[in-house]
């Protein structure tokens, strides 16, 4: 019918506006946070785009529920207050009519959240997560950028370099300061390279400079001046705790533990949440003229937030053995479903009396 195609158009322009809104906001909120990540050293510059592509996957499936949400509410909403609704319920059309359209807008933005929820995020995740690990088994001489006094883990030594070449990984004008038992040393040098000794064994070498030797507020340095001088750097390796989201949804049943399980809840309800919101938006979208405009706004907002806090504090129970799975979901999206069948409900029966006393 009309109103099908009117509908489905308008939520799609809706939906893509708010997806690319919302997507800004998470691109500017995560680039930030990255880029302050890479000035404090703990990851590089170089790594920025390709850790901010893997969290925009994993905030895609909680970022399209949202805008399915949001488009269809804000759709209904615009017709209600421009009196579109009066006119086909003067026609006879149902509200349960608009189920049909909102469905065949639903289902296949539905369909993607399930994709990514439980096969694409965790992907992204797991190289997310492999992505840290190698950046956190960096050696020191390796997270080396130009212009910029790089502390050690150990917080032992600081280096500096005034350039570096990425053809041959040189370096000039190596400030070196280490402290040991006490002691200071000081490597200053004009030229330096990284060197890799046949057992894997890390140097950083400094070329023409001097070393000096000794302890702060002393007067008996030693100073030595060398056309070589090596400084080997050890390598970290990465521990981290091992994580649930980077599991794919497979393991995450096959290991069957609660934490596990807790995982795979938030999994599933992203997508079951996404379809009850969205039919949700329908008596929701109700606007009356004496409540003012932005009433059926701020309900859908606590709405939306309760029903995924709630999916948090259900994934939580789980994971902490509390609550079983099946229970746990039956019991929070059946409670969503059951207030999804009461407000429409209210709303016929609104419809209905309106019908009897116009005598429509």
């Amino acid at each position: 019918m009309i109103f099908h195609k009117t509908l489905l158009r308008e939520m799609a322009t809706t939906a893509l506006a708010t997806f690319l809104v919302l997507l800004g906001i998470v691109l500017t909120t995560q680039l930030v946070r990255l880029l302050a990540l890479a000035a404090g050293g703990s990851i590089t510059s170089t790594s920025v785009i390709a850790l901010l592509g893997f969290t925009l996957i994993g905030f895609l499936p909680t970022l399209l529920s949202l805008t399915l949400f949001i488009a269809v509410l804000m759709t209904l909403s615009r017709a209600y207050r421009d009196s579109e609704m009066v006119v086909w319920f003067s026609c006879g059309v149902s509200l349960t009519r608009w189920i049909a359209p909102v469905l065949m807008f639903a289902v296949p933005l539905v369909a993607t959240i399930a994709v990514l929820a439980l096969g694409l995020s965790p992907w992204a995740a797991g190289k997310a997560e492999d992505y840290r690990k190698t950046l956190d088994s960096r050696d020191d001489a390796s997270a080396i950028q130009a212009g910029v006094f790089r502390e050690s883990r150990q917080a032992d030594r600081v280096v500096f370099v005034e350039t570096v070449s990425g053809l041959d990984n040189r370096v000039t004008n190596v400030f070196v300061s280490s402290t040991q038992n006490g002691k200071t040393t000081v490597m200053v040098a004009k030229q330096g390279f990284q060197e890799l000794a046949p057992n894997g064994d890390r140097f950083l070498v400094g070329l023409n400079g001097y070393r000096y030797e000794g302890e702060p507020g002393r007067a008996d340095y030693r100073i030595s001046e060398f056309e070589r001088y090596a400084v080997r750097v050890e390598t970290q390796e990465a521990v981290r705790a091992p994580g649930t989201k980077n599991l794919q949804t497979p393991e995450l049943i096959a290991l069957g533990e609660p934490r596990h399980l807790g995982e795979l809840t938030w999994r599933i309800g992203l997508p079951v949440s996404a379809l009850l919101l969205a039919l949700l938006a329908i008596p929701l979208s109700f606007v009356n003229p004496r409540a003012g405009r932005s009433i059926n706004l701020i309900v859908a907002v606590l709405v939306y937030m309760i029903y995924v806090n709630l999916l948090s504090v259900i994934q939580a129970y789980i994971a902490q053995s509390r609550v079983q799975l099946m229970p746990g979901l039956l019991v929070l999206h059946g409670v969503v479903l059951l207030l999804l069948l009461l407000m429409f409900y209210r709303r016929l029966s609104v419809y209905s009396l309106m019908r009897l006393f116009t005598g429509r």
